[in-house]
C-alpha cells in the first residue's frame, strides 16, 4: 500500500490540536520486519517527484507526507537545486545537504528550509554546523548516524509532536551505537494558536529560534 497524506507538519495544527499532521509517527506502530513499513516525508517538490518514483513498485506500507503549505526549493552552495535533474532517491539514505565540523542539525520536511537558513547564518557567524535531511523517517543510515554522533553536538528540529517524533527515536539509535554527543529536540509542543505560518514560530522552529537552540546546545 502507498499512502499520501498532504495534510502532514506544523502548519496543520490550526485546524485541530490532535491533528494527525503532527503524530505521524503512528502509522510505524505495527509489528512485523523492521523494513516492511516505511514513512517519508520530502524536503520540497524536487525531492518528492524522485522519491515517488523511485519507492512506487517498492513492496509493504508506505507512507509519503507532506504539508499543505508550499515548500521552497533546497538549494546547493552554488543555488542550484539539490535535488532537481540528475538527483535520485534512496530509501534509507540520509543526505547531508551541508557538512559542519562542530555539530549537526538532522531534519526533514516542512523543517529543512528553515534548518537550511539557520546552518548558513551560523556558518557565517563562526559555528560550523552540518544539516542532514533524513527524509527516510524510520530507517537507518548507519554511517550518516556515526558521522552526526561523532559531532560535539546534534539537534533534531521537525514539525512533528515532541511526544512521538523523530527527536525521540534518533536519540535512542545513537546510544545503542555508542554515542554521546549533546543532543537536543526541537518539534511541535504547544497547542496551535493563529494562523499556518505562526506556527512555526510559535512552536520556535523558525530559523532564529533553531539558531538560539544551537547556541544554547554548543555553549
Amino acid at each position: 500500500m502507498l499512502a499520501h497524506f498532504s495534510h502532514a507538519g506544523v502548519a496543520e495544527i490550526l485546524d485541530n490540536t490532535c491533528h494527525f499532521g503532527i503524530n505521524n509517527f503512528f502509522a510505524d506502530n505495527g509489528l512485523g520486519p523492521a523494513d516492511s513499513t516505511r514513512l517519508y516525508f520530502p524536503a520540497d517538490q524536487q525531492q518528492m517527484r524522485a522519491l515517488i518514483a523511485r519507492i512506487f513498485h517498492d513492496p509493504g506500507l508506505r507512507f509519503v507526507f507532506s504539508p499543505r503549505s508550499s515548500l521552497p526549493d533546497i538549494l546547493n552552495e552554488d543555488g542550484q537545486p539539490r535535488y532537481g535533474t540528475g538527483y535520485h532517491f534512496e530509501p534509507g539514505q540520509d543526505d547531508v545537504v551541508r557538512a559542519g565540523r562542530d555539530g549537526w542539525i538532522v531534519s526533514y520536511g516542512d523543517v529543512l528550509c528553515e534548518a537550511l537558513d539557520a546552518v548558513t547564518e551560523l556558518k557565517q557567524a563562526g559555528l560550523d554546523v552540518g544539516l542532514v535531511n533524513k527524509s527516510s523517517l524510520n530507517l537507518v543510515d548507519e554511517a550518516c548516524l556515526a558521522k552526526v554522533g561523532k559531532g560535539g553536538f546534534v539537534l533534531v528540529a521537525e514539525s512533528q509532536n515532541v511526544h512521538s517524533g523523530l527527536g525521540l527515536r534518533y536519540g535512542s539509535w545513537l546510544l545503542e551505537r555508542g554515542f554521546h554527543p549533546r543532543y537536543a529536540r526541537a518539534g511541535t509542543h504547544l497547542r496551535g494558536d493563529g494562523g499556518a505560518l505562526e506556527q512555526v514560530v510559535q512552536q520556535g522552529l523558525d530559523s532564529a529560534s533553531l539558531i538560539r537552540a544551537v547556541k544554547k546546545l554548543s555553549g
